[in-house]
């Protein structure tokens, strides 16, 4: 049962109005299905519109954000609930805890990382739950490729590609939260190439 889903995306305001248009639309479909949108808990970019557009659909919201950035005045003021942590790690460690998927939207370093760690620890048994790509736009067709360059020159086996699923809307992304099986904790044993 998906009962909370994490957003991992962009903080910047300086990116093109699709990718504004899919995060919103996202927001609006977690909370008329009554899932619990959890993320960085950002004031900026994709984070707050796809915050703003679930809270003003009725839904709830989980911000979870280190204490330096709060004190950098970054955090959404408006979150049904608020979460406070100590660093950069535990806040990535809460935002898997408190959310049964992951939908990564467009981003820059700190979205890639949140996703490779997702992803790494699924890989190794970790983190069980669906991880979906929302592919905006094509935003992550050229990772996705080197992610299969990967692949095919043995950084990686083929089925860790299986770690996520890649959708092309915000409807598909939240479909395939919604309806990807956890991850058989007995793959780890292949995490080794």
């Amino acid at each position: 049962m998906v009962r909370s889903i994490c957003i991992y995306c962009a903080s910047s305001d300086q990116i093109p109005q699709p990718y504004f248009q899919a995060a919103v639309r996202l927001g609006q479909l977690l909370a008329r299905h009554h899932i619990t949108l959890v993320n960085g808990a950002g004031n900026m970019g994709l984070m707050r519109a796809s915050a703003d557009a679930c809270m003003a659909a009725g839904g709830q919201t989980l911000g979870i954000i280190p204490r330096f950035m709060v004190d950098e005045g970054w955090a959404h003021p408006g979150m049904t609930r608020l979460i406070v942590t100590p660093d950069m790690h535990t806040r990535q460690q809460q935002m898997m805890q408190h959310s049964d998927a992951a939908i990564i939207l467009p981003g820059g370093f700190g979205t890639l990382a949140e996703f490779t760690e997702l992803v790494t620890w699924k890989q190794l048994g970790l983190y069980l739950k669906p991880i979906i790509l929302l592919n905006t736009d094509h935003y992550y067709t050229p990772h996705i490729q080197a992610l299969l360059q990967g692949a095919d020159q043995n950084f990686l086996r083929h089925r860790h590609m299986d770690t996520f699923q890649v959708a092309a809307t915000p409807d598909e992304a939240l479909h395939l939260a919604l309806h990807t099986p956890q991850w058989d904790i007995n793959i780890r044993r292949f995490a080794k190439i």
